[in-house]
C-alpha cells in the first residue's frame, strides 16, 4: 500500500509535469503565431521592396524614357547674340518649358530634337521672378511630355540626373544627389527664387532650362544656375534647380496668360543679427527686421513700419527701428527663406496675417497681398 505522503508527492510531480507540458505547448503556440505574423510582414516588405525596385530605374533606363522629350534650344536674341540652352516637352500641344534667361529676349528660336530634327518655335510667356518660360513649336509633332513630380517629397540624398545641352552638346546626361532643399537663388532683378533645389550632378553653360529628374524619370526641377569656381565658367559641384512645384504653379499661367502674378508684401527685410538685436534692445533673436516699407504697397497700407535710424555695420549701414516679422499666418518666420517660401504658395488677393514685434510687444497685422510690380516699375523684394 502506497503511503499517503508518497502519493501526494507523486501527484504533485504529475501535476507539475502536466502544467509544464501545457505551458510549453502554449509557449510554442505563441511562438508560431509570432513567426506567422513575422512571415506575413516579411512577405509584405518583400512585395513593397519589389514594387519600389520596379519603379526605380537606372540612369540608362531613365535616358531611354526621356530622350525624345528633352531638347536643345538655339536662340538669336534681339541684340543679335546667339545663345543656347535646354528645355523639355510639357504637353501634347507642343509647349516646351525652359528658363526665361534663355529665351526671354529672343528674336528667333529653334528647337533641336534628339534625332536631329530642327523646328521653329515661338515665345509664349516668361516670368523673370521664377526664371521660367514657355515656348511653343510652330508646327504639330508627336510629343512626349514629361511628368512633374511633387518636389516636396524629394529628400536630401535622393538620386537625381540632369539632362541638357552643355556647351551645345545635346542629350548630355549627368547624375548626382540632392545636396539640399529650400535654398534661395538671388536674381539680378533684386529678388530671390525660393524653394531652390541644390544638387551635385555636373551642369555647365547650356544646361539651363533642362530637366532635373528623379529615379522614376519624373521632373523634380529645371536646372537654372551653377556656381563658378574662381570666376571660371565651369561646374564646381554646386548646381541649382527651380522646383517642380514652382513649375506646376507658374507654367499653366504662362501658357494661358503669357505671365504669372506673384504675391507681394512690399517690404525690404534683413535677418536679425546680434548687432541689430543689441542696437534695438530686442528680447527676440530670430526674425526679420523691416528696413524699408515700399510706397503704395500692401505693407504701407496696413501700417507696417520700416527702419528710421541708420546703424553702421562694417562698411555699410542698416535702417533699424522697424517692425520685426516673426511669423505669417501659422508659419514661424526665422529667415528670409521662410517668408519667401510661404509667399510663393500664396496668390495676389489672398489675406495674410503677419505677427510682428513693435516697441517690444507682439502684434498681429492683417493685410491683402498685392501683385509684385515688374522690375522696371519698382525694385522688387518680398
Amino acid at each position: 500500500m502506497i503511503k499517503k505522503p508518497i502519493f501526494i508527492v507523486a501527484l504533485t510531480v504529475v501535476v507539475f509535469l502536466l502544467v509544464a507540458v501545457a505551458g510549453l505547448g502554449f509557449y510554442y503556440y505563441q511562438v508560431n503565431l509570432k513567426l506567422d505574423a513575422l512571415s506575413q510582414q516579411l512577405q509584405a516588405l518583400n512585395e513593397k521592396t519589389s514594387h519600389l525596385a520596379q519603379n526605380i530605374l537606372d540612369t540608362s533606363d531613365i535616358y531611354t524614357r526621356i530622350e525624345k522629350s528633352v531638347v536643345k534650344i538655339e536662340v538669336r536674341q534681339n541684340s543679335g547674340e546667339d545663345v543656347s540652352g535646354s528645355g523639355f516637352i510639357f504637353d501634347s500641344l507642343g509647349h516646351i518649358v525652359t528658363n526665361n534667361h534663355v529665351v526671354g529676349n529672343s528674336n528667333k528660336i529653334e528647337v533641336v530634337f534628339s534625332d536631329g530634327n530642327i523646328l521653329k518655335a515661338g515665345f509664349v510667356g516668361g516670368d523673370v521672378y521664377s526664371d521660367l518660360a514657355v515656348i511653343k513649336l510652330a508646327e504639330p509633332v508627336t510629343a512626349y511630355p514629361l511628368t512633374l513630380a511633387d518636389s516636396d517629397t524629394l529628400k536630401v540624398g535622393d538620386a537625381v540626373i540632369a539632362v541638357g545641352s552643355p556647351f551645345g552638346l545635346g542629350g548630355s546626361v549627368t547624375s548626382g544627389i540632392v545636396s539640399q532643399k529650400g535654398r534661395l537663388l538671388a536674381l539680378e532683378v533684386g529678388y530671390s527664387i525660393p524653394d531652390i533645389i541644390q544638387f551635385d550632378a555636373a551642369i555647365n553653360k547650356g544646361n539651363s532650362g533642362g530637366p532635373l529628374l528623379n529615379s522614376k524619370s519624373e521632373v523634380v526641377g529645371v536646372t537654372t544656375a551653377l556656381t563658378f569656381s574662381g570666376g571660371i565658367p565651369a561646374f564646381a559641384g554646386v548646381g541649382f534647380a527651380i522646383s517642380s512645384n514652382m513649375i506646376a504653379k507658374v507654367i499653366p499661367s504662362l501658357i494661358e496668360k503669357g505671365k504669372y502674378e506673384h504675391s507681394w508684401l512690399g517690404i525690404n527685410v534683413t535677418s536679425l543679427t546680434p548687432v541689430i538685436v543689441e542696437a534695438m534692445g530686442l528680447k527676440v533673436c530670430r526674425g526679420l527686421l523691416i528696413t524699408e516699407v515700399l510706397e503704395d504697397s500692401p505693407a504701407q497700407k496696413a501700417g507696417l513700419k520700416g527702419g528710421s535710424t541708420q546703424l553702421i555695420v562694417g562698411d555699410g549701414s542698416i535702417n533699424v527701428g522697424g517692425d520685426i516679422v516673426i511669423g505669417i499666418d501659422a508659419v514661424d518666420v526665422k529667415s528670409v527663406e521662410d517668408l519667401l517660401s510661404y509667399l510663393g504658395r500664396k496668390n495676389p488677393g489672398d489675406e495674410a496675417t503677419l505677427r510682428i514685434i513693435r516697441d517690444g510687444a507682439e502684434q498681429s497685422v492683417t493685410l491683402t497681398l498685392g501683385v509684385r510690380p515688374l522690375p522696371l516699375e519698382q525694385s522688387p523684394q518680398d
